[in-house]
């Protein structure tokens, strides 16, 4: 599954985000069921960021922001409030 966290980042805070985001991904690195993750920009609007994550399955995306609450929780306010979580559906 696929998990997407968009944060709008104001400009003199783009530094630290990165910094704190790349803690963020660490820390879910090391949970089960994690497969891989990054930190993006969006090219046509440089505010806007994402931490993007694969997991072996919803439940394990779950029990890992339970692990990563402490460092997820000073970008909070700069999270959009969406869901983030996206199954993968097969092709017909």
């Amino acid at each position: 599954m696929l998990a997407l966290i968009r944060y709008s980042v104001p400009p003199g805070q783009a530094e630290e985000f990165l910094t704190r985001a790349h803690e963020i991904v660490d820390t879910l690195a090391a949970q089960p069921g994690y497969v891989r993750g990054r930190v993006s920009r969006s090219v046509d609007e440089p505010e806007l960021w994402a931490l993007v994550s694969e997991w072996q399955g919803a439940g394990f995306y779950r029990r890992a922001l339970g692990a990563a609450r402490m460092a997820m929780y000073p970008l909070m306010t700069l999270m959009i409030n969406e869901p983030s979580a996206f199954e993968d559906v097969e092709r017909p």
